[in-house]
């Protein structure tokens, strides 16, 4: 007898085959298990969807193609010259900090005069070596940020003439460098500092920042603790460090000088140590 699999016994659609082939056999063919209830409910409502899917494709091709236009460009640079302290602004967009260049200290004061604490900041042009535009020098720029509680940070290059650094009211809680500490001091000697400058230096000196100042880059002192933990290390950590550029070895100790507790203070050196015993780097 020929031998059908449960599936070839029952194929609707099929017709009169099957029902001529059962006659044959002399029994009737068996139907497949029915369809739950829950499944035929969830094929239903597929298929219902993909008919609503064709629909919304068919009605989308046959609508008239739509083209966006696109807004003005933003990225324009608006050039405008300040009303306070004769400085020559300008700006790659509203939201963005503007460039800004002022011809000395006097000028720059000024405009910090009449700017609150909370803006953005601004980039200052600097003049490179060879150009003849007067600028403010880098170190007059950065008195005068001190004295209004101000800070720099980011260095970019503009053009063969420019340079930019962006200036920023200070963050709160940001830490002070050894170079600003003895920077202030010299400015309240003379009396130039600021209300708002000298704010954030007594915030530094109650809440242990001012003590807790670290070496900048160009004046790198490492603590006592850490080289006699690098001279008592038999593993060549104190020869590697040594070997270190000025970066390097700054933000090591950068890292030492920013711990508050001293229990802390010595695991962060013993890690160093390691660290330098290992030939690894930050």
């Amino acid at each position: 007898m020929l031998a059908l699999s449960r599936w070839q016994r029952y194929q609707p659609g099929r017709g009169n085959f099957f029902l001529t082939l059962s006659r044959r056999l002399g029994r009737p063919l068996l139907r497949p298990p029915s369809m739950p209830p829950e499944t035929r409910r969830t094929r239903s409502a597929v298929s219902a969807a993909s008919q609503k899917a064709k629909a919304l494709a068919a009605t989308i091709a046959s609508s008239p193609a739509v083209t966006a236009t696109p807004p003005p460009d933003e990225a324009a640079t608006v050039n405008s010259t300040s009303g306070s302290g004769g400085g020559s602004s300008s700006s790659s967009s509203s939201s963005s900090p503007p460039i800004v260049l002022f011809e000395n200290a006097q000028a720059f004061e000024t405009w910090l005069e009449g700017n609150p604490d909370d803006t953005a900041g601004l980039w200052l042009k600097f003049a490179k070596k060879g150009c003849d535009t007067p600028t403010v020098t880098y170190n007059e720029a950065l008195d005068v940020a001190l004295c209004f509680g101000w800070i720099d940070s980011q260095v970019r290059p503009l053009d063969a003439r420019f340079c930019l650094r962006r200036f920023t009211p200070r963050r709160p809680r940001s830490l002070w460098s050894k170079r600003n500490v003895a920077k202030v001091a010299a400015l309240v000697a003379a009396g130039r500092m600021r209300p708002r400058g000298q704010a954030e230096v007594d915030a530094a000196v109650r809440d242990g920042r001012w003590e807790r100042a670290y070496s900048s880059g160009s004046t790198v002192e490492v603590p006592a603790d850490f080289r006699a933990a690098l001279d008592a290390d038999d593993r060549g950590a104190a020869e590697f460090f040594a070997g270190l550029n000025k970066t390097q070895r700054c933000a090591m100790v950068v890292r030492i000088e920013m711990v508050k507790k001293e229990e802390t203070r010595r695991r962060k050196i013993g890690q160093l140590v390691d660290m330098l015993a290992r030939r690894e780097t930050l």
